[in-house]
């Protein structure tokens, strides 16, 4: 680490030249292949999966993504046949079907099909099939689709002679309509999380210079590895949101491990240390720290990889990859930045007061010093008021129901939620989730098998309707569209899929050689929600025991790597409980411009659980080290946890600000899952930081005593040794008062200075 602090230092044009080489050339690279990210949630081996197989193999042609064009007429102005709107949507349809990429389609009107009209005739809709999947589709392509569709309404609004024109609204929805909602708002996030970070900065600092810093560094790393996952998703498969759940992670992780290094970097400085002295000292120090509070973000994400799940395995990667790409940039980019702005990392009152007074001492004083003898005087009392908030927060986590939101969940005002809710009040609520069921057919017993199965699954409960057998691709192949009577989302269509592949289908293919498959959206999200849940336990044992061991090694202690665990915990659950109280209960959703209330994503309690144990390591790691540091030269628990509260709160509690304020700008993403992660994390981060590192993990060490750094010798002797910050304070010597330690409640100050004297901070 200090070899590369003075290479980095010594050679900074050229560090800051490759730096900036790298993020062009990989940009550049990224801009000509395109991206090629893939949502796919199939898991082969189930049921579902087994259908969609089915279908895409032998009826290629209807295995392609389909949307539906909604019209419905006010009460009023006629219905849906009246011969205005007959002629008008007629018109639209075929105007449609010769748009390119549209393969076919179908409507209710010349055909003789009442089953596409509701039952009050004010609502009708037709299919309309693409050519290819929706995740090939451009926006522009489906956006012709949807214009095309509306021309039909807006004629109406101001034509005099078509009777039964007016009061006509349509609608899109399905996976190709869901392209031309994209807000384009994510940079908007950007730029507003990274405002706030840049305030914050500059309160914290005071130095437009060194506030620029670590914005500069983050947005180097994390633009180069967003640039990265866009090609890695020609290699493997990419969920469309990793990049920008990576540049959430990235940019807040990224800023605040800038920020120790920079802190750590100008306390030197005032020390009256050179630039190039206190530059290295931050990064051999804290830099240290960086690099094992980034090295347990990564693993904590590569755990997902246990999961063996091709669609989570693109996500740990590409957001590991980002966080990695930060780490580099912090220890390279970020010293060669600091000796290039040289004395400008103070602010000019800093360098005056520097000039006139000298080496400053570093005697923590102020708000924080007084917060930390706060907690030593009262542990019990804030302890247990910590404890209560965390329980509180996280009881509407026992209700988690997790399942995939669809349209039906998006804003209210958009086309796919509009057309969702026409669908559903004019059809039924299951009709925007019909069950296919896939018949593989072998021989006359298994064809007069399946074309009497719809006649027994008109008898299930829970069933509204079941179209007649369709049998297609030579006959080898069965499909009947089964409509739930409850939305997609509610639990008893869950128990239907249940129900129909435990009892209802297995007595249908009895004595023949039939084999039926239960598919479709709800039951692919039902499977992979399965199979998620059931590995559940072993990633999260994964992950916890990776970062005990972690711990362990680090402080050499059995119960700091314990409460760590504890504490990790309790911060996913509180934030979970956030979670699911504002999108599965809609508290406040709708007012959010987060759509309506619905299930949590099934992927996002793998996911959360793997970034928030990585960021609440990060400051558990940043906290207990200085209070390891302080352990291992007094041998005083309570001065140990007194220092380290005080000297690590403030730059604990300024990073904590600015992830809230980087993850809390993503909700304007216009993404639901993204606004989750957001909230989510941003929810953890503020409880982690303000209420669990900052007051209930240091009132639990009080109250432990010397039991917070006990290790069996046995275990001591076969350790290897690792550690966290380098031996000594890594700055080098300056001239200066000699700190002491923080005073004892009611202790005078030459009973502290009697206590001996202690090193500079550790942020």
């Amino acid at each position: 680490m200090a070899a590369l602090a003075r290479w980095c230092l010594r050679r900074r044009a050229i560090v800051i030249a490759l730096w900036l080489a790298a993020f062009a050339g990989v940009a550049a690279a990224a801009a000509v292949t395109g991206s090629a990210y893939s949502n796919d949630y199939d898991i082969p081996g189930t049921d579902s999966s087994r259908a969609y197989a089915l279908l895409e193999r032998r009826l290629p042609d209807r295995a392609g993504d389909s949307d539906t064009i909604v019209w419905h007429t006010e009460d009023g102005a006629g219905t849906v046949r009246a011969p205005g709107v007959e002629r008008r949507m007629t018109a639209a349809l075929r105007q449609v079907a010769d748009l390119p990429g549209v393969a076919s389609v179908t409507g209710p009107y010349g055909s003789g099909d009442t089953s596409r009209i509701s039952a009050d005739q004010h609502t009708a809709y037709a299919t309309v099939v693409f050519r290819k999947p929706a995740a090939d589709l451009g926006e522009a392509e489906v956006r012709r689709v949807l214009d095309t569709a509306r021309s039909a309404a807006s004629g109406a609004s101001g034509a005099s002679g078509a009777s039964g024109a007016r009061g006509l609204e349509v609608e899109m929805g399905g996976a190709g309509a869901g392209l031309t909602e994209r807000t384009g708002s994510a940079h908007l996030s950007e730029a507003i999380g990274v405002g706030v970070a840049a305030v914050v900065l500059f309160l914290a600092f005071g130095s437009l210079a060194a506030t620029l810093l670590p914005i500069a560094t983050a947005l180097i790393g994390v633009g180069t590895a967003y640039a990265a996952i866009g090609l890695l998703g020609h290699a493997m498969t990419i969920a469309d949101f990793a990049p920008m759940l990576g540049m959430l992670i990235g940019l807040g992780v990224g800023i605040d491990y800038a920020l120790f290094i920079v802190t750590r970097h100008r306390r030197g400085l005032r020390r009256g240390l050179s630039v190039e002295q206190a530059a290295h000292g931050a990064v051999v120090t804290s830099g240290r720290a960086v690099v094992f509070a980034g090295a347990t973000v990564c693993l904590a994400l590569l755990g997902m990889l246990v999961l063996r799940l091709s669609f989570l395995n693109g996500v740990a990667v590409a957001a590991a990859l980002t966080v990695a790409l930060t780490v580099a940039a912090s220890l390279t980019l970020l010293p060669a930045l600091l000796g290039l702005i040289g004395m400008r990392a103070l602010s000019r009152r800093e360098r005056r007061r520097l000039a006139e007074r000298g080496p400053e001492s570093t005697v923590t004083k102020g708000l924080c010093a007084r917060w930390a003898i706060c907690v030593e005087r009262r542990p019990k009392l804030l302890g247990a008021a910590a404890a209560a908030l965390i329980a509180l927060l996280a009881l509407p986590t026992f209700s988690l129901h997790l399942g995939t939101s669809d349209q039906g969940n998006g804003p209210s005002a958009s086309t796919t939620r509009r057309a969702y809710d026409l669908l559903a009040d004019g059809f039924g609520p299951g009709f925007n989730g019909p069950l296919t069921l896939m018949g593989s057919i072998d021989g006359a017993d298994d064809r007069m098998a399946f074309t009497q199965l719809p006649k027994v699954l008109r008898t299930i409960d829970g069933v509204a309707s079941v179209s007649a057998a369709d049998l297609g691709g030579g006959g080898d192949t069965g499909v009947i569209t089964v409509v739930p009577k409850t939305a997609p989302q509610s639990r008893a269509t869950s128990d239907l899929v249940g129900r129909l592949r435990a009892e209802v289908l297995p007595r249908a293919e009895e004595g023949s050689s039939l084999r039926v498959y239960v598919g479709g959206l709800t039951a692919g999200y039902d499977d992979f929600a399965a199979v998620i849940v059931s590995k559940l336990p072993l990633f999260v044992g994964v992950v916890v025991a990776l970062g005990c061991v972690l711990l362990l090694l680090a402080f050499r202690s059995i119960g700091i790597p314990i409460k760590a665990a504890v504490m990790n915990v309790a911060a996913v659950a509180s934030s979970f409980g956030v979670v699911v109280a504002i999108f599965q209960w809609g508290w406040g959703s709708e007012l959010l411009g987060l759509g309506s209330a619905g299930p949590i994503e099934p992927f996002l309690p793998v996911i959360m659980v793997s970034v928030l144990f990585g960021l609440s390591m990060d400051y558990q790691v940043f906290l207990v080290s200085r209070m390891y540091e302080e352990w291992r030269r007094t041998r005083d628990n309570r001065t140990a946890v007194r220092v380290g509260l005080a000297e690590t709160s403030r730059v604990i509690n300024s990073a904590a600000v600015i992830m809230i304020a980087v993850f809390s700008a993503f909700v304007l993403s216009g993404d639901r899952i993204i606004a989750m992660f957001g909230i989510g994390l941003a929810a953890a981060v503020a409880l982690d930081a303000f209420v669990l590192r900052t007051l209930l993990v240091p009132a639990l060490m009080h109250l432990l005593g010397g039991a917070n750094w006990w290790l069996p010798g046995r275990l001591e002797r076969l350790l290897p040794k690792i550690s966290i910050e380098a031996e000594g304070d890594g700055e080098g010597r300056a001239s200066g008062p000699v700190p002491v330690p923080l005073p004892l409640p009611g202790q005078s100050g030459s009973g502290a200075a009697r206590a001996g004297t202690e090193r500079s901070p550790v942020p």
